[in-house]
């Protein structure tokens, strides 16, 4: 059963392949992650994403990321899955999303792109990479957006870090290669998984 309550991060599992995908998302669903994303450079990416679709209905949040075409928003939304991610600010793309009751994550850095993002209806902001703007960028973000908004910081998130982005306004946190880099083991990804779920609940007891 997953842990409660859910962990506020995104699994991002680059380079998965459908054969190993279904192993590396039931480790990350027993440890409470709320959502996991095969990006679109990924081998076979929409296969992985229609079997973590199928084998999740209930949780955590299954959707692609890297998404960056118009091509890449039909193929996600024939998945089934709901949750798109972007690296970038695609007023088209969001808009094309969207219209696929799509919920969106779209990458921003500058406070332009940010509004550029919402004004075509992204639900959330991830901004990428993190490591350069730094913990205290959400709050100041926050302070021009028009209205609330998750921000999720994406890009250099490690288990040392986390203490200091945690509790500056992020709403949660896009783990990559500091979880999962492709060909290793589930273990190691639960061994992983474990050290972020540890510091997290040693900063909200």
């Amino acid at each position: 059963m997953p842990v409660e309550p859910m962990l506020p991060f995104i699994a991002i599992l680059r380079g998965i392949t459908p054969e190993d995908v279904l192993a590396h998302a039931q480790v990350l669903t027993e440890h409470g992650f709320a959502a996991i994303e095969v990006p679109t450079n990924s081998p076979d990416w929409a296969v992985s994403v229609r079997l973590l679709a199928n084998a999740h209905p209930a949780g955590p949040e299954i959707g692609a990321g890297t998404v960056l075409s118009v091509d890449h928003v039909d193929t996600l939304a024939a998945t089934g899955a709901k949750l798109m991610v972007t690296p970038n600010t695609d007023a088209a793309i969001i808009r094309l999303a969207k219209s696929k009751d799509l919920r969106v994550v779209a990458g921003v850095m500058t406070p332009s792109e940010a509004l550029a993002a919402l004004a075509a209806g992204a639900d959330a902001l991830k901004i990428f990479p993190a490591s350069v703007v730094g913990p205290r960028f959400a709050r100041s973000l926050a302070a021009v957006l028009p209205r609330p908004v998750p921000l999720y910081a994406v890009g250099g998130i490690t288990t040392a870090n986390l203490a200091d982005y945690a509790g500056s306004g992020w709403s949660g946190f896009g783990l990559g290669g500091e979880l999962y880099r492709p060909g290793q083991a589930a273990a190691d990804t639960a061994a992983r998984a474990t050290a972020f779920r540890r510091v997290w609940q040693e900063l909200n007891p």
